[in-house]
């Protein structure tokens, strides 16, 4: 994953012509659709846009790499970008959910459990098997909080790490018959998986997205447009992303309280 991300960015330095707009989002807003929208719908300069785990997107922001990130690993956030002082500008965009999922005949009784830490005791106390994502994503640190809240430190004999992006995971755990986190709205664009959705009904596994504006460190500076596409993402842009709807009809994507805030570098 790590060689993607880095040839995206070599890539941006043989562009050609004005500077355009470096975007670097994670592999859950490409595959939901949601990245689609915000190129389809911006008319300001052209974005360059870099794809990969929320981890290794926020380290390319911190080193000045990246002009606009969309993330959705808060604890990496505020770890990697935020108290160091590397943004300039913090906006809640928008919202999902994750997903447990898993084999339909479900051995481990994931969908009666009463919240995301007990269905992760359950898959524990069955042996698996489950597939991680295991590279620093968002949906990587969101599973691992929920393995920490249900006690469980997972054996490897059952627990296998794909190292890949949302939709291959998926697929290596529908290949295993294995139980998998899973972004709802990538899980739902993915057609032919027999993996069923078991269990979402827990505020834990709210999947909260953040638009930062780096701040730049003057070699490059922070782009001009910076702001200006921070302000059109959280109008017209989010409202793109609050029209995607999942199978049944209902919301991809919720939006967030608040507007954006500046924030002081220490």
């Amino acid at each position: 994953m790590k060689s993607l991300v880095l040839a995206g960015l070599l890539a941006l330095g043989c562009r050609a012509g004005p500077p355009a707009l470096r975007l670097g989002t994670t592999y859950t807003v490409q595959q939901s659709g949601a990245l689609a929208v915000l190129e389809s719908g911006w008319t300001g300069p052209p974005f360059a846009t870099v794809i990969g785990p929320s981890g290794q997107i926020l380290h390319a922001a911190a080193n000045g790499d990246v002009d606009v990130v969309i993330t959705h690993a808060p604890a990496l956030e505020q770890r990697l970008l935020v108290a160091p002082g590397q943004a300039q500008l913090r906006c809640p965009l928008v919202a999902s959910r994750f997903a447990i999922v898993g084999p339909d005949a479900d051995p481990a009784r994931v969908a009666t459990a009463a919240t995301a830490a007990d269905a992760f005791r359950r898959i524990a106390a069955a042996g698996g098997p489950f597939v991680s994502r295991g590279d620093s994503s968002g949906t990587h640190v969101k599973e691992l909080a929920l393995w920490r809240a249900a006690g469980v430190t997972p054996p490897a004999r059952w627990y296998l790490e794909s190292g890949a992006d949302q939709a291959a995971t998926l697929h290596l755990a529908d290949e295993r018959r294995a139980y998998a986190l899973a972004d709802l709205p990538t899980y739902a664009k993915l057609g032919g998986l027999g993996l069923r959705l078991l269990f979402s009904a827990d505020t834990a596994l709210t999947n909260p997205y953040t638009l930062y504006v780096v701040r730049g460190s003057g070699s490059p500076p922070a782009h001009p447009a910076s702001r200006d596409f921070a302000t059109w993402a959280m109008g017209p842009g989010r409202e793109g992303i609050l029209a995607l709807r999942l199978a049944d009809g209902t919301p991809a994507f919720v939006t967030r309280p608040g507007e954006c805030t500046a924030i002081e570098k220490p």
